[in-house]
């Protein structure tokens, strides 16, 4: 049982880990972009903003999904706990608490990755409104 623990932690970590890493390199990605456009070289508004929200879809796809994942890691870790209970005839009351916040930090690892993530979603989005508000009044 030990090895399913283990195996959910890792899992849960690793899933989380890559979309953080995910989510900051495309956030990164979008600022040094957005830094460096010249927004007048856009002949239409589609093509502008097609080039202005590229990877936005993950970034948000990220946020959203992070704590789903950090719950189901949490979710597994107590059934695991449970699992332990059931098979050992009891358990101490402290080792069950220990057990249980140990699960937890799953769910706080997914808000810790799509807090973050919603936030690069949020500031990339108001600079494509900028940037779109610039290209539009560049063609008035």
């Amino acid at each position: 049982m030990e090895e399913l623990k283990l195996v959910v932690d890792y899992a849960t970590l690793g899933i989380l880990g890559l979309m953080s890493v995910i989510a900051f390199a495309y956030g990164f990605e979008r600022f040094f972009y957005y830094r460096s456009i010249d927004i007048a070289e856009y002949k239409t508004k589609n093509e502008a903003e097609g080039e202005l929200t590229k990877n936005l879809t993950s970034i948000s796809v990220i946020g959203s999904n992070a704590p789903y994942v950090g719950l189901l890691g949490t979710v597994a870790g107590i059934m695991v706990v449970f699992y332990e209970i059931g098979q050992g005839g009891g358990m101490e009351p402290s080792q069950v608490v220990i057990g249980l916040s140990l699960a937890l930090k799953a769910t706080a690892l997914g808000l810790l990755v799509a807090i973050p993530s919603m936030m690069i979603y949020s500031a990339c989005l108001r600079k494509v409104d900028l940037l779109m508000g610039a290209w539009e009044d560049a063609r008035a």
